[in-house]
């Protein structure tokens, strides 16, 4: 389970201070899909990155089966798979090696990485291309490769940010078929997505997001009843419209 509590994370521009993340808590609990939910620029991204232990939330608090994300972050990092916005694969290396690397990272041995990388190919259809070098590869399959690598280690929490950007509508569909087994597995999975659909179909719980904290949360059809609209899409603008005219 990941909790986030009153997130707050800003940065310094030209402009002046930007409120990246004001106050951003929910729950995205043990065999569930949690969508965040949002338009560009709407805090998703530095949320998942202090979740991740990337960044250090200047208030507020995070917390991965427990466990504080900044006092015991090497201990937090061992439960996470993250894919995050960059999607940069080791290009010199085939996907088959790029996975083997992050798994001798985690301390696994061989037989292990062997064994995981196996399930891992077998799961995202990534057979054809394990020992191909990834230079050259296709977005799709540099996303499975990403993945996979970020996967080897068997976490029980998987944080995702964006996995369908840019991927063609056959390998949409299977990353969504794999998030769907990772649910049956009983993992935690947040993925962030501004693609209405793929929320709609994919997950448990919704948090919409924008300016920073959280405007809504809860099923697909909770948000509709809260929003009184007959799709997620009107009950999205509906809700992102009230939180527009507090900042306008």
């Amino acid at each position: 389970m990941i909790e986030a509590s009153d997130l707050h994370k800003s940065f310094k521009t030209k402009a002046g201070v930007v409120r990246a993340v004001d106050g951003m808590s929910f729950v995205a609990r043990d065999g569930e899909i949690t969508g965040l939910l949002g338009p560009n620029g709407a805090g998703k991204t530095t949320t998942l990155r202090m979740l991740y232990t990337l960044m250090r939330p200047e208030r507020g608090q995070v917390r991965v089966d427990g466990l504080d994300a900044c006092r015991d972050a090497t201990a937090v990092r061992r439960r996470l798979g993250v894919l995050p916005d960059a999607r940069g694969v080791y290009k010199r290396l085939t996907a088959r090696e790029n996975i083997a690397y992050f798994g001798r990272l985690h301390g696994l041995d061989a037989a292990t990485i062997a064994r995981r990388t196996e399930a891992l190919a077998a799961a995202l259809d990534m057979h054809d291309i394990l020992d191909r070098q990834t230079e050259g590869f296709s977005q799709g399959q540099r996303t499975k490769t990403a993945i996979a690598r970020a996967l080897v280690h068997d976490p029980k929490n998987v944080i995702l940010d964006e996995p369908t950007n840019g991927l063609d509508v056959m390998t949409t569909r299977a990353m969504r078929g794999f998030l769907q087994q990772l649910r049956r597995e009983g993992r935690c999975v947040i993925f962030s997505s501004h693609i209405m659909q793929e929320v709609a179909a994919l997950c448990d719980r919704i948090v919409i997001v924008a300016h920073g904290r959280v405007v809504a949360a809860g099923s697909a059809d909770e948000l509709r009843a809260q929003a009184g609209a007959d799709n997620l899409e009107d009950a999205f603008v509906k809700l992102i419209g009230s939180e527009e005219g507090l900042h306008a």
